[in-house]
Parts: C-alpha cells; structure tokens; sequence
C-alpha cells in the first residue's frame, strides 16, 4: 500500500505550470500550505486529463464554470522548484462536507514497487481548482502543436516536421 507523504488541507496555493522551452517542458503540479511547498512533476497528459477532470466535476456540482475564473489566483510556479517526485498516476474527489475538492497522485513506481510509493493530497477550493483547471489547459495548449493524422506532437527543431505512424513512418510538416 503506497505510503502518504504529503497532505496538504487545504493548500494555499495550487498551480500546474512548466520550465523549459516548448519540445522539452517539463510538467510541474505544484501546491503549498503555509511554509510547506510541494513540486511534483508531471506529464502533459496529467496536466490535459486533470484540467478536464475538474471542469467535469466541477460542472456536476453545479458550478458556472465563467464564475471560476479567478484572476486573482496566483498561477505562478514557486521558487524553489525541487521535485519530491514523479507522478505516475493522478485521481480527483470531492468532499462534500468540507466543500473541497482532492488531487491525489502518487509516485512513479517500477514493477513490483508500489507498496513504496509516496502519495500527495492537496485539498483545495472550487474557486482554486477552476483557475488550476483554465490555467493547465492554457499551459497545455501552449506547447508544440499537434499532427492532425496521428496526434503526437510536432517536432519544431526539425523543418521536416515528425516521425508520424499514420504516413507510414515519412516524415513531412503536416503529419
């Protein structure tokens, strides 16, 4: 049974943002409550799957979802930015007595390990989660465009585009 290790209820701050150039980001889910600040890095499908999964969940609460977007919510990353780890799978729930709403990821494991892995929950508003959710798909979006045919990334170091599956392995700028 994988070990919790942080427990942050309720965070203060909540983010999911990036360091690096578009082609080589790397993906940080970032919270803290009071002094304890915890960066865990990511993939962007996490990113992409968990700003959909609370807009969703959001939604079945009844929220209006142009209501969460709170510009007053800090997105930023905070400094300094050490990894406690990564993360190999992501969950959500909600507590309705409390009114909040729970990411729970815990560790990348190998085979075999993963009575070894560290958990994180971060208990957070609706009103943080809405902004999380508007500021992860904008940080999704915002990186190397998408081939049409097979839907992998497109290769901006290589004006010959990417290795596509779906042309048969040719490479060419638009799949």
């Amino acid at each position: 049974m994988p070990y919790l290790q942080y427990d942050l209820n309720p965070v203060t701050h909540i983010t999911i943002d990036t360091v690096g150039p578009p082609g080589r980001r790397t993906f940080f889910l970032q919270a803290s409550q009071g002094l304890t600040l915890v960066s865990l890095i990511i993939e962007k499908e996490h990113a992409y799957a968990l700003a959909i999964a609370v807009r969703q969940l959001l939604e079945q609460l009844g929220e209006d979802l142009s209501d969460l977007e709170a510009t007053e919510v800090d997105l930023e990353l905070k400094e300094p930015l050490i990894p406690a780890f990564r993360v190999g799978q992501l969950g959500l729930g909600y507590d309705d007595t409390e009114d909040l709403l729970v990411v729970v990821a815990q560790e990348l494991t190998g085979e075999g390990e993963e009575e070894m892995a560290a958990v994180a929950r971060f208990w957070a508003t609706r009103r943080q989660m809405g902004a999380l959710s508007e500021h992860a798909l904008q940080v999704v979006a915002a990186g190397r465009p998408i081939c049409p045919l097979c839907g992998e990334p497109m290769d901006l170091d290589n004006p010959e585009g990417h290795f596509c599956p779906r042309k048969n392995g040719r490479q060419g700028a638009g799949g």
